[in-house]
């Protein structure tokens, strides 16, 4: 148990919307010490897989990490027409960087599957299946900037993404997605992400790895390194990956947080330190499953019972609360949940 899972205390559900599901909620101090929170929401007419077809990012702003949060509306949505990013906006992430606001998040197009976003609305979950896995396929990662957290936010990634899926054959040659980010010490940006090969994914739907690729400014261009993918499980077992990075700085080391996909098991964080951000150490529990923090019915729901997205409130001694994705609550439908980091 790592010294972090030690110090997590429950608070409760933020953003429970009766009309959408909610996920992936990425928070930031303002210079005011208010709490912003950038996240993914989608209507339920889609179920909860339509996070890939119909998601669009929010912004929601409260006095304390707990809430109660006033919902400023969409920031982000898909643009339409047969841009990279049409459909759907997800899993966002928000960072300060020098005078400005960067946030990165994952683009879907379905453009090319030959129906609308309504019919989608409309149809079964095994009529939707093939397109969902079509829109999987079709991932990569973007980044709007900002002056300020109210914005008006600019999409640095208008003609591609800013990490671009691999030639074939390699590593993240079907899919890049759920981007995490860095402020290298030495001023490079670090952007982590999460890909996975087009042979794994027939083979079992993929084997999610890390990598990363750091430019010089927060617009890019960005670089893969040469030693990618940097967190790679698959030599412990085929099927044993991690995805929902969150990186940051603290004691002079580099820090990881990440959803275990079977190091542990399926329910558990992971947690890693680096001198470097590149070669980590072995993975500590992060965080347990979410029954061991919240005592909630299971309504008997796809995913219940663990904790996703893991990211962090950042103050100037470092992690304050952690915020997650989380199935079920009030609408049985999915929120954002919020664990407090008591200090050491």
């Amino acid at each position: 148990m790592s010294a972090l899972a030690e110090r997590l205390r429950p608070v409760g559900r933020i953003l429970e919307d009766p009309d959408y599901n909610v996920w992936g909620c990425s928070p930031i101090y303002d210079e005011q010490g208010r709490v912003h929170v950038f996240y993914s929401k989608w209507k339920n007419e889609y179920g909860h897989y339509g996070w890939v077809a119909a998601c669009e990012i929010g912004h929601a702003v409260a006095d304390s990490p707990e809430g109660p949060y006033t919902d400023l509306g969409t920031v982000l949505k898909g643009r339409g027409g047969n841009h990279w990013d049409s459909w759907s906006i997800h899993n966002p992430t928000i960072h300060k960087v020098g005078d400005k606001y960067a946030l990165f998040y994952m683009g879907s197009d379905g453009s090319d599957l030959g129906v609308t976003l309504e019919d989608i609305g409309k149809m079964s979950t095994e009529e939707y299946r093939p397109y969902f896995h079509k829109l999987v396929g079709s991932k990569a990662v973007g980044l709007a900037i900002a002056d300020d957290l109210n914005g008006p936010w600019t999409r640095v990634s208008d003609e591609g993404p800013v990490v671009p899926k691999g030639p074939i054959p390699s590593w993240d040659d079907f899919v890049t997605s759920n981007p995490a980010f860095l402020q290298h010490p030495n001023g490079q940006c670090w952007l982590y992400y999460k890909g996975w090969d087009a042979e794994s994914a027939a083979a079992f739907n993929g084997n999610r790895k890390y990598g990363i690729s750091i430019a010089d400014k927060i617009e890019g261009p960005y670089t893969k390194h040469e030693n990618n993918p940097i967190i790679d499980f698959s030599t412990i077992h085929p099927k044993v990956q991690c995805e929902d990075a969150y990186v940051w700085m603290q004691d002079g080391k580099f820090n990881i947080i990440l959803r275990d996909m079977g190091f542990y098991n399926h329910e558990y964080g992971i947690t890693m330190q680096s001198d470097d951000g590149v070669n980590w150490s072995e993975p500590e529990i992060a965080f347990l499953d979410a029954p061991t923090y919240f005592d909630e019915e299971m309504p008997g729901l796809d995913r219940e019972g663990r904790f996703e997205r893991p990211q962090l409130l950042l103050g100037p001694d470092g992690p304050t609360h952690l915020f997650c994705a989380y199935r079920g609550g009030k609408y049985r439908t999915s929120s954002g949940v919020v664990l407090a980091i008591d200090p050491q």
